[in-house]
């Protein structure tokens, strides 16, 4: 280090602090630093009008959800308007890409109740082999349509947004049966028939 640089600025405060030889000065922040900081706080309400307040469907979740609901409605385009007979329900419960959209559709409504893994919270267990309101698969589209127990299951019928949401979340649901949850509620019902093999 030459001279110069060893002797400190007279002009910027000293703090009173110094280890090993190096003093510690109050250095103020460089200018740039200074602006980038003050135009980030102008621009906050810009940003808050465009995104959070301003018109519908400008907000990142309008967006997603309207982004979800475009990839939805293509996605069931290939599929046409599934119907919900036990042949339909085993045939989409085994097909991963289908089990997947059901998922989805489980996760986004399901999971306070039924646990992120089928394993049971508020509402039953849905991996055992014991049912209380089931005896074949079709019964649970109809549990899901008009719930049970007196609205301690809801009816959703009414609440998710196309008839395939309903299909593709009972094969998801039924397609939970023998899997291995974290936290297993115990069993609550009867034990029923498995479900038919696919075709």
């Amino acid at each position: 280090m030459n001279d110069k640089e060893s002797i400190p600025d007279e002009t910027i405060a000293h703090l009173g602090h110094g280890y090993d030889g190096i003093q510690e000065y109050d250095n103020p922040l460089p200018g740039w630093w200074k602006n980038v900081f003050l135009l980030s706080i102008a621009f906050t309400p810009i940003y808050l009008m465009i995104f959070h307040v301003g018109a519908p469907g400008r907000s990142i979740e309008e967006q997603f959800q309207a982004g979800l609901a475009e990839n939805t409605r293509r996605q069931y385009a290939e599929i046409g308007d599934l119907d919900s007979s036990e042949a339909t329900l085993i045939k989409y419960m085994n097909k991963p890409e289908w089990v997947g959209v059901g998922g989805s559709i489980y996760k986004a409504n399901c999971v306070s109740c039924h646990g992120p893994d089928g394993g049971g919270n508020v509402g039953p267990n849905l991996c055992d082999d014991n049912y209380k309101h089931i005896k074949q698969v079709t019964d649970i589209v109809k549990v899901i349509n008009e719930g049970v127990a007196g609205g301690a299951m809801p009816a959703w019928a009414t609440r998710l947004g196309h008839k395939n949401d309903i299909v593709l979340v009972s094969a998801y649901v039924a397609s939970l049966r023998g899997s291995k949850p974290a936290k297993p509620k115990a069993p609550d019902g009867s034990t029923i028939a498995p479900w038919p093999k696919p075709e």
